[in-house]
């Protein structure tokens, strides 16, 4: 915020450029730059984590950008639209009543499943978030084929690409999950048994998803967000040091 005007009532906020989503449509990101928008939304969420925040809407449109010279693509990285920033309730049991949160294709698998979500959300989209950018061309990994958005059971068809690439459930999911959120998981595994074969994003060969990047960004992508590492974690993690 650059300034607060109290008569009318205004924000003043800072101009970016651009945002990701865009930017990637043209030129999918790579090399020093995955580390630098990684690393600053990273520092965002732990801000906003560590004070009871949970910004829910994690995603490409919502980063944003002011363009940089030749040798650095970006001069400035910020995560925005904090208009559905929520505050969590760290008491609250894993089945009390929340509400929808975020694009279908970049919510978190207990978000899907209507569960309590809290900040393991957040680090859920970042990891689809930067998938998304890394491979450009406004592609994502958990987009499914021939389903229209409007389709009335989009968030079930998300959770079967979820769970075929980013793997199985485990077995202590039950303590967080009823009887039917179990069941919606596994009528997930049973249809991509029966349709589909498993896509293990661990074992994928895309040759823009360096291994480096790919075991990184798995760490967020456990189903269940009691898996996640926090933001102040990944912060600490090697890859932003190797």
């Amino acid at each position: 915020m650059i300034d607060n005007i109290e008569s009318p009532s205004s924000l003043v906020l800072e101009y970016l450029d651009d945002n990701l989503l865009d930017v990637c449509s043209r030129k999918r990101l790579e090399g020093s730059n995955v580390k630098v928008v990684a690393r600053t939304v990273l520092e965002a969420l732990a801000m906003l984590h560590e004070n009871g925040f949970v910004h829910t809407d994690v995603k490409p449109d919502n980063i944003l950008i002011n363009y940089g010279n030749d040798a650095t693509r970006f001069s400035r990285v910020a995560l925005g639209d904090c208009g559905d920033v929520y505050r969590f309730n760290p008491n609250a049991g894993p089945l009390e009543e929340s509400h929808v949160i975020s694009a279908a294709i970049f919510r978190s698998p207990e978000a899907q499943l209507n569960l309590r979500w809290g900040p393991p959300t957040d680090i859920w989209s970042l990891g689809a978030t930067l998938i998304s950018l890394i491979l450009g061309g406004n592609w994502h990994i958990c987009r499914p084929a021939n389903v229209p958005f409007d389709d009335e059971h989009y968030g079930f068809w998300v959770l079967v690409e979820q769970v075929r690439r980013f793997g199985l459930f485990n077995d202590s999911f039950e303590e967080i999950a009823d009887a039917e959120r179990l069941a919606i998981c596994t009528s997930a595994i049973v249809y991509i048994q029966e349709n589909q074969k498993w896509l293990p994003f661990s074992m994928s060969e895309d040759d823009e998803l360096a291994r480096p990047d790919r075991d990184f960004i798995a760490k967020m992508m456990k189903l269940d967000p009691r898996d996640r590492p926090t933001a102040r974690e990944l912060l600490q993690d090697a890859w932003f040091n190797p």
